[in-house]
Protein backbone atom coordinates (compact mmCIF):
# COMPACT_ATOMS: atom_id res chain seq x y z
CA UNK A 1 0.00 0.00 0.00
CA UNK A 2 1.56 3.25 -1.26
CA UNK A 3 0.52 5.20 2.25
CA UNK A 4 3.23 3.01 3.69
CA UNK A 5 6.01 3.57 1.94
CA UNK A 6 8.79 5.54 3.73
CA UNK A 7 9.87 6.99 -0.19
CA UNK A 8 6.83 9.18 -0.93
CA UNK A 9 6.41 12.49 -1.67
CA UNK A 10 7.76 13.49 1.33
CA UNK A 11 11.14 12.78 -0.18
CA UNK A 12 10.49 15.73 -3.02
CA UNK A 13 13.55 17.63 -3.46
CA UNK A 14 11.88 20.58 -1.96
CA UNK A 15 12.11 18.91 1.43
CA UNK A 16 15.43 17.18 1.00
CA UNK A 17 16.77 20.54 0.78
CA UNK A 18 14.93 22.10 3.79
CA UNK A 19 15.85 19.41 6.32
CA UNK A 20 20.19 19.57 5.20
CA UNK A 21 19.51 23.58 5.28
CA UNK A 22 18.25 23.31 8.77
CA UNK A 23 20.81 20.79 9.95
CA UNK A 24 23.95 23.41 9.15
CA UNK A 25 21.52 26.40 10.54
CA UNK A 26 21.89 24.96 13.64
CA UNK A 27 25.69 25.95 13.46
CA UNK A 28 25.11 29.19 12.89
CA UNK A 29 25.44 30.23 16.81
CA UNK A 30 25.98 33.18 18.74
CA UNK A 31 28.68 33.62 21.50
CA UNK A 32 25.81 32.83 24.38
CA UNK A 33 24.55 29.40 22.65
CA UNK A 34 28.27 28.09 22.16
CA UNK A 35 28.70 28.48 25.62
CA UNK A 36 25.45 26.98 26.62
CA UNK A 37 26.56 23.79 24.59
CA UNK A 38 29.51 23.37 26.49
CA UNK A 39 28.15 23.91 29.59
CA UNK A 40 25.66 20.98 28.45
CA UNK A 41 28.32 18.74 26.93
CA UNK A 42 30.59 19.08 30.23
CA UNK A 43 27.69 18.14 32.21
CA UNK A 44 26.63 15.12 30.25
CA UNK A 45 30.60 13.98 30.34
CA UNK A 46 30.53 14.31 34.06
CA UNK A 47 27.64 12.51 34.34
CA UNK A 48 29.02 9.60 31.73
CA UNK A 49 31.97 9.50 33.79
CA UNK A 50 30.46 9.29 37.17
CA UNK A 51 27.86 6.68 35.51
CA UNK A 52 31.09 4.84 34.30
CA UNK A 53 32.34 4.71 37.54
CA UNK A 54 29.65 3.88 39.98
CA UNK A 55 27.58 2.00 38.09
CA UNK A 56 29.97 -1.23 36.68
CA UNK A 57 29.19 -2.75 34.06
CA UNK A 58 27.17 0.29 32.33
CA UNK A 59 25.85 -0.01 29.16
CA UNK A 60 25.03 2.30 26.26
CA UNK A 61 21.28 1.41 24.29
CA UNK A 62 21.99 2.97 20.57
CA UNK A 63 19.30 3.20 18.09
CA UNK A 64 22.34 5.17 15.97
CA UNK A 65 20.23 8.41 15.98
CA UNK A 66 21.43 11.82 16.19
CA UNK A 67 21.94 11.95 19.65
CA UNK A 68 23.10 8.41 20.10
CA UNK A 69 25.79 9.75 18.32
CA UNK A 70 26.85 12.26 20.25
CA UNK A 71 26.83 10.04 23.30
CA UNK A 72 29.06 7.40 21.16
CA UNK A 73 31.51 10.32 20.14
CA UNK A 74 31.15 11.64 24.06
CA UNK A 75 31.81 8.31 25.40
CA UNK A 76 34.69 7.57 22.94
CA UNK A 77 36.17 11.02 23.53
CA UNK A 78 36.49 10.73 27.04
CA UNK A 79 37.67 6.75 26.54
CA UNK A 80 34.90 5.44 29.28
CA UNK A 81 33.99 1.64 30.35
CA UNK A 82 30.67 1.84 28.57
CA UNK A 83 29.75 -0.99 26.42
CA UNK A 84 27.45 -0.46 23.42
CA UNK A 85 24.54 -2.25 22.39
CA UNK A 86 21.75 -2.15 19.60
CA UNK A 87 18.89 -4.02 18.78
CA UNK A 88 18.76 -5.06 15.57
CA UNK A 89 15.17 -5.85 15.02
CA UNK A 90 15.62 -7.41 11.82
CA UNK A 91 13.80 -4.76 9.96
CA UNK A 92 16.27 -1.68 10.11
CA UNK A 93 16.86 0.59 7.44
CA UNK A 94 19.96 -0.41 4.97
CA UNK A 95 20.97 3.02 5.90
CA UNK A 96 21.00 2.37 10.12
CA UNK A 97 23.50 -0.19 9.44
CA UNK A 98 25.92 1.51 7.09
CA UNK A 99 26.23 3.52 10.05
CA UNK A 100 27.02 1.43 12.32
CA UNK A 101 29.83 -0.10 10.56
CA UNK A 102 30.94 3.83 9.94
CA UNK A 103 30.84 4.05 13.82
CA UNK A 104 32.80 0.50 14.64
CA UNK A 105 35.99 2.28 12.38
CA UNK A 106 35.58 5.82 13.45
CA UNK A 107 35.62 5.02 17.23
CA UNK A 108 36.70 1.67 17.02
CA UNK A 109 34.16 0.52 19.63
CA UNK A 110 32.72 -3.15 19.73
CA UNK A 111 28.92 -3.29 19.10
CA UNK A 112 26.74 -5.79 21.02
CA UNK A 113 23.77 -6.51 19.09
CA UNK A 114 20.95 -8.38 20.45
CA UNK A 115 17.90 -9.57 18.00
CA UNK A 116 14.89 -11.18 18.77
CA UNK A 117 14.40 -14.47 19.35
CA UNK A 118 13.94 -16.84 16.74
CA UNK A 119 10.79 -18.71 18.05
CA UNK A 120 9.16 -15.89 19.37
CA UNK A 121 9.56 -13.67 15.81
CA UNK A 122 8.49 -17.31 14.02
CA UNK A 123 5.33 -17.56 15.84
CA UNK A 124 4.14 -13.72 15.88
CA UNK A 125 4.40 -13.93 11.88
CA UNK A 126 2.68 -17.03 11.47
CA UNK A 127 -0.32 -15.96 13.73
CA UNK A 128 -0.52 -12.22 12.54
CA UNK A 129 1.44 -11.61 9.57
CA UNK A 130 4.66 -9.83 8.66
CA UNK A 131 2.88 -6.23 8.42
CA UNK A 132 0.69 -6.95 11.27
CA UNK A 133 1.52 -4.15 12.85
CA UNK A 134 -0.81 -1.81 10.08
CA UNK A 135 -3.59 -3.10 11.83
CA UNK A 136 -3.61 -1.97 15.25
CA UNK A 137 -1.76 -0.71 17.83
CA UNK A 138 -2.51 -3.45 19.81
CA UNK A 139 -0.63 -6.02 17.21
CA UNK A 140 2.22 -2.84 16.53
CA UNK A 141 3.32 -3.64 20.17
CA UNK A 142 3.12 -6.69 20.18
CA UNK A 143 5.28 -7.19 17.07
CA UNK A 144 7.46 -3.80 19.35
CA UNK A 145 7.78 -6.22 22.28
CA UNK A 146 9.50 -9.70 20.50
CA UNK A 147 11.62 -7.48 18.38
CA UNK A 148 12.79 -4.86 20.92
CA UNK A 149 11.45 -5.31 24.31
CA UNK A 150 12.50 -8.94 24.75
CA UNK A 151 16.06 -8.94 22.85
CA UNK A 152 16.30 -5.50 25.54
CA UNK A 153 15.77 -7.71 28.60
CA UNK A 154 18.73 -10.28 27.78
CA UNK A 155 20.73 -7.05 27.04
CA UNK A 156 20.29 -5.69 30.62
CA UNK A 157 20.64 -8.68 32.69
CA UNK A 158 23.65 -8.30 35.33
CA UNK A 159 24.10 -4.80 34.11
CA UNK A 160 24.82 -2.25 36.97
CA UNK A 161 23.13 0.33 34.84
CA UNK A 162 21.92 1.41 31.44
CA UNK A 163 22.31 4.62 29.10
CA UNK A 164 19.87 6.12 26.95
CA UNK A 165 19.77 8.72 24.16
CA UNK A 166 16.30 9.77 25.37
CA UNK A 167 15.56 13.77 25.03
CA UNK A 168 12.64 15.50 26.50
CA UNK A 169 11.94 17.66 23.06
CA UNK A 170 11.73 14.25 21.18
CA UNK A 171 8.17 13.86 22.07
CA UNK A 172 4.61 14.57 23.86
CA UNK A 173 5.81 11.16 25.60
CA UNK A 174 8.99 12.48 26.87
CA UNK A 175 8.48 15.73 27.97
CA UNK A 176 9.17 14.36 31.31
CA UNK A 177 11.90 12.67 31.13
CA UNK A 178 14.49 12.71 33.94
CA UNK A 179 18.46 12.65 33.82
CA UNK A 180 18.33 9.56 36.36
CA UNK A 181 15.65 7.35 37.15
CA UNK A 182 15.41 3.67 38.50
CA UNK A 183 14.03 1.25 36.09
CA UNK A 184 11.92 -0.81 37.77
CA UNK A 185 10.75 -3.26 35.17
CA UNK A 186 14.43 -4.22 34.57
CA UNK A 187 15.52 -3.32 38.19
CA UNK A 188 18.80 -1.12 37.83
CA UNK A 189 19.35 2.91 37.45
CA UNK A 190 18.72 4.32 34.17
CA UNK A 191 20.66 7.81 32.90
CA UNK A 192 18.82 9.97 30.27
CA UNK A 193 22.34 12.53 30.18
CA UNK A 194 20.87 14.76 27.38
CA UNK A 195 17.34 14.60 28.06
CA UNK A 196 17.47 18.58 28.72
CA UNK A 197 19.07 18.60 24.88
CA UNK A 198 17.37 20.79 22.30
CA UNK A 199 17.52 19.77 18.60
CA UNK A 200 19.82 23.03 17.89
CA UNK A 201 22.13 21.48 20.46
CA UNK A 202 22.24 17.75 19.05
CA UNK A 203 23.30 18.84 15.54
CA UNK A 204 25.34 21.85 16.51
CA UNK A 205 27.44 19.02 18.44
CA UNK A 206 27.21 16.76 15.50
CA UNK A 207 28.68 19.46 13.24
CA UNK A 208 31.08 21.11 15.72
CA UNK A 209 33.15 17.42 16.58
CA UNK A 210 32.30 15.72 12.32
CA UNK A 211 30.38 13.30 14.01
CA UNK A 212 29.25 10.80 11.50
CA UNK A 213 25.08 10.57 11.25
CA UNK A 214 22.47 9.14 9.90
CA UNK A 215 22.10 9.65 6.26
CA UNK A 216 18.33 9.29 6.38
CA UNK A 217 18.24 12.59 8.68
CA UNK A 218 19.19 14.47 5.80
CA UNK A 219 16.28 12.99 3.67
CA UNK A 220 13.37 14.95 5.83
CA UNK A 221 14.17 11.42 9.03
CA UNK A 222 14.25 13.22 11.77
CA UNK A 223 13.55 10.09 14.03
CA UNK A 224 14.48 6.63 12.45
CA UNK A 225 13.36 3.21 13.51
CA UNK A 226 12.04 0.11 11.56
CA UNK A 227 12.17 0.95 7.49
CA UNK A 228 8.19 0.30 7.26
CA UNK A 229 7.39 2.13 10.62
CA UNK A 230 9.25 5.16 9.44
CA UNK A 231 8.86 7.74 7.18
CA UNK A 232 9.64 11.48 6.55
CA UNK A 233 7.81 14.54 7.99
CA UNK A 234 6.97 17.33 6.39
CA UNK A 235 8.25 20.44 7.63
CA UNK A 236 6.73 21.74 10.88
CA UNK A 237 6.03 18.59 11.76
CA UNK A 238 7.04 16.57 14.84
CA UNK A 239 10.05 15.01 14.78
CA UNK A 240 8.60 11.63 15.64
CA UNK A 241 5.31 12.34 13.35
CA UNK A 242 7.28 9.75 10.81
CA UNK A 243 7.27 6.90 13.67
CA UNK A 244 4.23 4.93 13.48
CA UNK A 245 2.39 7.76 11.74
CA UNK A 246 -1.01 5.96 11.61
CA UNK A 247 -1.08 6.14 15.11
CA UNK A 248 -2.28 8.64 17.64
CA UNK A 249 1.15 11.03 19.12
CA UNK A 250 0.30 9.64 22.99
CA UNK A 251 0.60 5.78 21.64
CA UNK A 252 4.29 6.55 19.84
CA UNK A 253 6.35 4.16 22.39
CA UNK A 254 7.43 1.22 21.57
CA UNK A 255 7.80 -0.68 24.99
CA UNK A 256 11.34 -0.05 25.73
CA UNK A 257 10.89 3.04 28.27
CA UNK A 258 7.68 1.55 30.00
CA UNK A 259 7.39 2.27 33.05
CA UNK A 260 5.12 0.81 36.21
CA UNK A 261 2.15 2.93 37.19
CA UNK A 262 3.20 5.14 40.34
CA UNK A 263 6.51 5.55 40.14
CA UNK A 264 7.83 8.93 40.16
CA UNK A 265 11.07 10.07 38.23
CA UNK A 266 14.03 10.84 39.40
CA UNK A 267 14.67 14.62 39.15
CA UNK A 268 11.11 15.86 38.03
CA UNK A 269 8.42 16.68 39.95
CA UNK A 270 6.70 14.19 41.65
CA UNK A 271 3.33 14.21 39.57
CA UNK A 272 4.98 13.99 36.46
CA UNK A 273 3.01 11.33 33.89
CA UNK A 274 5.14 7.96 33.39
CA UNK A 275 6.15 7.54 30.23
CA UNK A 276 3.98 5.45 28.10
CA UNK A 277 4.62 1.85 26.90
Amino acid sequence: MDRFHASDTFLAERQVVHFRDQRRNSTNRNTSDSSDLDRRTDEAERLLRRIATHHVPAVFASSFGAEDMVLIDMIARNALRIRLFTLDTGRLPEETHTLIERTRERYALPVDIFTPDARLLQTFVRENGVNAFYRSTELRKSCCAVRKTEPLKRALVAKGAWITGLRRAQAVTRQNVPLEEFDAVHGLPKFNPLAEWGDDDVWSYLRTHNVPYNALHDRGFPSIGCAPCTRAVKAGEDIRAGRWWWEAPEHKECGLHARPPGIPMRGNDASAESVPA
